[in-house]
């Protein structure tokens, strides 16, 4: 045994004893929320900031960009009748007349009071949307989708919904348990009509209500205005290139690549933020400590960032694939997922040698992975992806597999007692194996237009199109 291999045997024995990510965790989600742009993620760059410095992670630095900060008022929702008789007593046989029902605005929602018709869209597929006479509705649509299609996201279904005539859009949760859903409508602007979330006890009288002809009337209070948020990045190991593509200094290694490792540490305003993603830069603090114990035998340096404003645009990683020398960059592994549940899983994003990597090395130390291997653009490996560097996010997901939507992600539920300290820090020692891996690696870059193709067979373009995020170039 080498002594590369010996410190490798003495970081991951003292992973499992290393409380950073928990307490890492515990920190993000005691503050009263961690929304892009707030007091509350500024304070949570710092503790991450704090956290990563602890960790072994060099020249730590803080870039602050500018983004458009939404702030949630007040959100009013009633069912007032049927489209004939809007003015129905309360008595009457029209059931729901003046029924009032909990809402929470969606960010970048604008101020806004609508009335009209509602009109169920089913999972808000674009077929189910096309057969709809939206032209005036409020929009009604599950925040699941049909098992036998690749799961279409939120911003797809309101960019449909919108694009059709809809005076309004409302996300009903699929996740029993009155627990209305978060999620922007667009990336770092404000939306052109409203949009609510309601609890899947809510969404279930919906549907009934709309077979019946009743209208409804949504009111939401909420300011969209300039702002700032901030990204922390740091290096292990030695030269890593600088923004220009230069060298920033240390002892030299054997290339002037760097392996990215990333995960947003901001969260939804109306919850803590434990799984998504508190989990997933807890997983990253983990990883740093085992990377700094043998960065001397990393074959090339890299770059461990927190990035902010993921979920309202991934604006964080937009700005920090900005300043980088993008091709200096090896491979980025997107941490978005892990060490929330037990089983570790790997989406490669088209590349098989990325695949192939993340077998060769949980197969190593006994781990199982679960493989996606089709690309999205929906994280923060999407601003690098698209550029042609190779992504790995690392997600997980029950033993008993995974489910179609976010579970408690997104709502009040999403909180640190749902999280396991083991997973954090077994995925935290399966997260710094890869990098460890792929610092050595020579891993072919993502084709344009192959990764184009790949998306338009998942049928991603009109969706990508309706959400804003299809690239010009690609036009």
């Amino acid at each position: 045994m080498d002594d590369g291999d010996r410190a490798l045997e003495r970081a991951i024995g003292r992973a499992w004893t290393d409380d950073r990510p928990w307490e890492l965790l515990t920190r993000l989600t005691e503050l009263p929320h961690r929304m892009g742009g707030s007091g509350g993620e500024r304070r949570a760059a710092e503790i991450v900031r704090e956290t990563l410095s602890d960790a072994g992670l060099a020249d730590v630095r803080t870039d602050e960009f500018p983004m458009r900060y939404w702030e949630r008022g007040t959100t009013e929702f009633a069912v007032l009748g049927n489209e004939t008789s809007s003015e129905t007593a309360p008595d009457s046989e029209d059931a729901g007349t003046g029924r009032s029902f909990e809402a929470i605005a969606l960010p970048y929602s604008p101020a806004a009071d609508v009335e009209g018709p509602l009109v169920d869209v089913g999972y808000g597929t674009p077929e189910e949307i096309d057969d709809a006479a939206l032209q005036g509705a409020i929009a009604v649509a599950s925040t699941t989708t049909p098992p036998d299609r690749r799961f279409v996201h939120r911003m797809e279904k309101f960019g449909h919904a919108a694009a059709a005539g809809a005076e309004a859009f409302v996300f009903g949760n699929h996740v029993p348990g009155q627990l209305p859903p978060t999620g922007a409508l667009k990336f770092d602007a404000e939306a052109a009509v409203p949009g609510i979330g309601v609890s899947a006890e809510t969404h279930d009288w919906l549907t009934d209500y709309a077979d019946r002809g009743a209208r409804a009337r949504l009111r939401v209070d909420a300011t969209t205005r300039d702002g700032s948020s901030q990204n922390v990045h740091g290096t292990l190991g030695g030269e890593a290139p600088s923004a220009s593509g230069g060298s920033s200094g240390g002892s030299p290694r054997e290339t002037d690549e760097e392996v990215l490792v990333l995960a947003h540490y901001d969260a939804h305003d109306i919850g803590e933020g434990a799984l998504d993603n508190g989990c997933g830069i807890a997983t990253v603090a983990g990883a740093t400590a085992v990377l700094a114990a043998i960065e001397d035998d990393l074959a090339c340096s890299v770059r461990v960032a927190a990035v902010g404003c993921e979920e309202i645009g991934l604006l964080g990683a937009e700005a920090l694939a900005d300043e980088l020398a993008l091709e200096s960059i090896r491979a980025v592994v997107n941490v978005d997922g892990a060490g929330r549940f037990r089983n570790l899983r790997a989406l490669s994003h088209g590349s098989e040698p990325l695949a192939e990597i993340a077998d060769e090395v949980t197969d190593a130390f006994g781990q199982s992975v679960v493989h996606e291997l089709d690309p999205h653009p929906f994280s923060d490996h999407w601003p690098f992806l698209r550029a042609g560097v190779p992504a790995l996010q690392l997600h997980s997901e029950p033993p008993e597999g995974g489910e179609r939507g976010r579970g408690w992600g997104h709502t009040t539920a999403d909180t640190r007692d749902k999280v396991d300290p083991r997973n954090l820090r077994e995925h935290a020692i399966l997260t710094a194996l890869l990098v460890r891996e792929l610092a050595g690696r020579d891993v072919p870059r993502i084709d344009e237009g192959e990764l184009r193709e790949r998306l338009r067979e998942q049928e991603y373009e009109s969706g990508m199109r309706a959400a804003e995020m299809w690239p010009d170039v690609w036009s």
